[in-house]
């Protein structure tokens, strides 16, 4: 079993930025596609960021393009999300999360199997 571990999350201005880590307790995330998922209170948790460790393909939702940049470390065996110019609307946790490089691309929520205990991202206005 996979056990997950995000970190870098805190309070940070409108604009400014935060990386957060995502990392194997006992195994290692090399391999899988590790995605990135948020949840606001009082909303769905939601797709943010996702990458397939393999060849180091890309997905990202509309509303962080251009903004979160999701990438690996093959030599830390940890993935990150590079978060920039984040708005109050950007405060959720922050949930990592990895599915079997043999699902289709790009997963589906509910195609993670793994999932860690989230990082609270708080945007102050």
């Amino acid at each position: 079993q996979v056990q997950l571990v995000e970190s870098g999350g805190g309070l940070v201005q409108a604009g400014g930025s935060l990386r957060l880590s995502c990392a194997a307790s006992g195994r290692t995330v090399s391999g899988y596609t590790v995605g990135w998922f948020r949840q606001a209170p009082g909303k769905e948790r939601e797709f943010v960021a996702t990458i397939r460790w393999s060849g180091g393909s890309t997905y990202y939702a509309d509303f962080v393009k251009g903004r979160f940049t999701i990438f690996r470390d093959y030599a830390k065996s940890t993935v990150y999300l590079q978060m920039n110019s984040l708005k109050p609307e950007d405060t959720a946790v922050y949930y990592c999360a990895t599915a079997d490089p043999s699902k289709a691309w790009p997963p589906g929520k509910y195609e993670y199997d793994y999932w860690g205990q989230g990082t609270q991202v708080t945007v102050s206005s």
